[in-house]
């Protein structure tokens, strides 16, 4: 699927399409049913389906110093929007010159210029434009004078509560993998590319294959069943330390994935390291041989877990 600039014309063929628009940041539940209306109302029309996002964030324009917080990168949203059915994915590149983007410019300017859309999808809170005067009213009341219609999709509850990426951020904070995964419906999932660490691990019989943690939301600390995917597709079981290594010095914080019965070498691969249940806090040893101990334990509970 491709990914193209929201900044400049779409290409002829993707042109008079139908554009699901939001930060979808997580692609949660909510996010899906958006989406989802979006790809049915372009495969009904025959027409393509697109999906917009922004990046970075917008919260991270104005509020620069707000500690990580994001659930998804831009690969992993765009392999997330490819599967639910989208032929593109835009990406609007929020800066200074978009936050100044009044309502009205931004849908001449950016939806009608450059998207050329036939039709806008938006959650019922979806704001846009400058002090986010725009609002669904504004792209229902102001979209045929620009060549598309508009179409809103309502707030997904689940278990009494509304879907939500705040949701999703608490219960990740809390350790708790089981209500992030309902609501993202699938494992909250951290990707990058494996780097050289203290090799501390391999010296006690616990080779990790280590990530920085970059501007993803900080889960709670501690120790995880955890599932890993290569580039190349294969999945792995394993056990990771998510946490800034208390036992060890200096403190260095990292997510520190331990495969079961895997040996190979993983040092600059792309690595997705799915977090499937939270098994303790982390702590600090007062030997090496109390950290191994405590280790065992953990693989052994992982592996029940994985299983």
């Amino acid at each position: 699927m491709q990914r193209l600039d929201g900044g400049a014309s779409l290409p002829s063929y993707l042109a008079n399409g139908i554009v699901a628009l939001g930060n979808f940041d997580g692609f949660h539940l909510g996010h899906q049913a958006v989406v989802a209306r979006a790809v049915a109302w372009a495969q009904a029309e025959g027409r393509p389906a697109l999906v917009a996002t922004f990046d970075p964030h917008p919260v991270r324009h104005f509020r620069p110093d707000t500690a990580p917080f994001r659930l998804t990168t831009l690969d992993q949203r765009q392999q997330l929007f490819a599967k639910a059915g989208a032929d593109a994915m835009i990406v609007f590149n929020f800066d200074g010159a978009l936050a100044a983007l009044t309502a009205e410019r931004f849908i001449t300017e950016r939806l009608e210029r450059n998207l050329r859309a036939a039709g806008v999808v938006t959650g019922e809170d979806f704001t846009f434009g400058k002090g986010k005067a725009g609002t669904v009213r504004t792209l229902a009341s102001r979209g045929p004078a620009h060549g598309f219609r508009a179409e809103t999709v309502g707030a997904i509850e689940l278990e009494g509560e509304i879907v939500s990426s705040t949701r999703i951020r608490e219960a990740l904070r809390a350790g708790d993998m089981a209500t992030a995964t309902r609501l993202l419906t699938r494992p909250f999932a951290i990707q990058g590319f494996v780097q050289h660490g203290d090799k501390v691990g391999r010296t006690i019989g616990y080779p990790t294959a280590n990530l920085d943690m970059g501007n993803y939301l900080r889960p709670a600390y501690g120790i995880y069943a955890v599932r890993g995917r290569l580039e190349d597709g294969r999945v792995l079981k394993g056990a990771a330390n998510l946490g800034i290594r208390p036992s060890f010095d200096p403190p260095k914080e990292l997510l520190e994935p331990y495969f079961f019965d895997f040996g190979e070498d993983l040092y600059g691969e792309r690595l997705e390291v799915s977090l499937i249940e939270y098994l303790r806090p982390e702590a600090k040893f007062a030997n090496l041989n109390a950290l191994i101990t405590q280790m065992d334990a953990d693989c052994a509970r992982a592996r029940t877990i994985l299983a």
